[in-house]
């Protein structure tokens, strides 16, 4: 993936790569989440400095932190990892940057991967930045280095919001070279604009309000938005995938195809619904772009509620523009995903749901818990909330109920969101104790095998620190902490589990036994790394 080739086929994920590390981008920071987390991989393979944080909150700050020393990042995480970053984005805002800073959100509509299917163009009107949708991998490549020119010419930090069909599919991206050349990497002293202490973030959140205004006065004439022709009768206000899908369903409509949604330019927009009969607003999702625009007065069709869930295709397209109720066929039933054969999580909830436990579950390869066989998991809300739910029900339930609850987290998990749980659980520990198992199978398995703090080695396989979780548990005074391997013992693991619930106590038990995919993995590059050095 050369910047200088002339035609590659390249999905959208690796398009954002190749724009980041052409336009000099300094440093790559975010969490993997699907749809998102082949942006690093390429971007890492293709020589940039890449970076898994342990949450997408520490990934953005690392991110903002470049950015204030002049140089240009970007930080890339799904959807709901917006949610665990939003704190320092709202702020950033205000602050502002001195180098470029992309944010990349990478929306999951339907819920390929995802425990929600939120529409993160909400998160741009709230925290007051700008955000580019590309439709395509050729505006994924684009639209990152516009993001990067934005951000370093308004000093702005800019959501380029990308959704899976997107991010996934492969199309021909003809490369191009950023404006202009990286800034050398200098911090200046300005404690009145980077300190949002009342005082200074009161004129800080004024002239975020004017910048955002002459960003939407940019915007009515900035190429980001054009008009394809077509037939006046009919015409259609769209973006990102939505306007791929809606020009195959009626390609002779005329259509407003917009690039950068937030600030959206509003007199372009006006000017369009006037020179057609009938407008009709497509996106996927909620009716935000809809919304936007009745708020300013134009009259446009949305699409009827029943569309707002899951992704949008041609056909379904082709229904909202006729006026026709939606009837997509039910997709095929296909077998329900399942652990892996011989992975020791089938242990652990083998074990969970013979002591009749009541489990307080997490997000990772082991949330499979919850399906049959086992149905072990019962509750499954966001990345770190087993330890702190758990703990919730434990202080409510009868003690004999309360007795039997389990918090499961995975490794990765444990580190990105879980250790303040944790501290909960020392700080305000139940009466009946409880009981945290941490599943360590050495990798962030559920995203595709990726590196964490707790496994010794950097995104690019390189060695790092290691953090252990029962460490961090000891250090934190928890007593009751043990290392157990269900798979070499597995009666002894239940005999430890049914003390533990008896106890009284709090107790942290790491069940410890590598991933057999991961092993293979670290096999495979160990074989590499061998050859490679033979061969030199």
């Amino acid at each position: 993936m050369e910047p200088d080739t002339e035609r590659i086929l390249l999905s959208g994920d690796e398009a954002v790569a190749l724009a980041a590390r052409s336009a000099g981008v300094a440093l790559g920071a975010g969490y993997p989440g699907t749809p998102s987390t082949e942006i690093l991989e390429a971007f890492s393979a293709l020589g940039g400095r890449a970076e898994w944080a342990p949450n997408e909150k520490a990934a953005l700050e690392v991110a903002i932190g470049a950015a204030f020393a002049g140089a240009r990042a970007i930080a890339t995480m799904k959807h709901v990892g917006l949610n665990v970053a939003a704190d320092p984005l709202f702020t950033a805002a205000y602050t502002g940057v001195k180098g470029g800073l992309a944010v990349v959100t990478a929306d999951d509509p339907g819920m390929a991967s995802s425990q929600n299917e939120q529409d993160n163009r909400h998160y741009a009107r709230a925290a007051g930045v700008p955000m580019l949708e590309p439709a395509d991998s050729q505006e994924a490549h684009d639209f990152t280095l516009a993001a990067l020119e934005i951000s370093e010419r308004w000093g702005i930090p800019v959501l380029l919001r990308m959704t899976t069909r997107v991010c996934h599919s492969k199309t021909v991206v003809r490369p191009r070279a950023a404006s202009g050349p990286a800034m050398q990497p200098h911090f200046e002293r300005d404690i009145r604009g980077l300190v949002m202490v009342p005082a200074y973030a009161r004129p800080a959140h004024r002239r975020l309000r004017k910048k955002l205004a002459e960003i939407a006065a940019w915007n009515e004439t900035s190429g980001m938005n054009v008009i394809l022709p077509g037939d006046a009768s009919r015409g259609i206000i769209a973006s990102g995938i939505s306007a791929m899908h809606a020009r195959e369903a009626d390609p002779g409509a005329r259509m407003l195809k917009l690039g950068c949604t937030h600030p959206l330019p509003m007199n372009a927009i006006r000017d369009f619904a006037a020179s057609v009969r009938r407008c009709t607003v497509i996106e996927e999702g909620d009716p935000w772009l809809a919304g936007e625009i009745r708020a300013a007065g134009m009259t446009v069709e949305a699409k009827p509620e029943e569309y707002r869930f899951g992704e949008l295709t041609v056909n379904r397209v082709r229904r909202i523009l006729r006026g026709e109720p939606d009837s997509a066929a039910a997709l095929p039933r296909g077998n329900p995903p399942q652990l892996c054969p011989g992975c020791p999580h089938r242990v652990v909830f083998e074990t969970l749901g013979r002591l009749r436990c009541i489990v307080a579950g997490d997000i990772g390869c082991y949330t499979l818990g919850a399906l049959p066989p086992f149905e072990a998991m019962d509750t499954c809300v966001c990345m770190g909330a087993s330890i702190t739910v758990g703990l919730g029900m434990r202080k409510v339930l009868p003690a004999a109920e309360a007795a039997r609850v389990v918090s499961v987290t995975g490794d990765s998990t444990f580190m990105h969101s879980g250790i303040p749980g944790l501290l909960e659980m020392v700080y305000n520990p139940p009466e009946t104790g409880h009981v945290a198992l941490i599943l360590d199978n050495g990798t962030t398995a559920m995203t595709g095998l990726q590196e964490h703090p707790g496994t010794g080695r950097s995104l690019a396989g390189e060695p790092a620190a290691a953090v252990l979780p029962e460490r961090l548990a000891e250090a934190m005074g928890i007593e009751r902490v043990f290392v157990a391997d269900p798979v070499a013992d597995a009666a002894g693991f239940e005999r430890l589990l049914r003390e533990s619930l008896d106890c009284r106590k709090p107790s942290v038990i790491v069940v410890r036994r590598p991933c057999l995919l991961s092993a293979r993995k670290l096999k495979a590059a160990a074989r590499r790394a061998e050859e490679g050095a033979r061969s030199r």
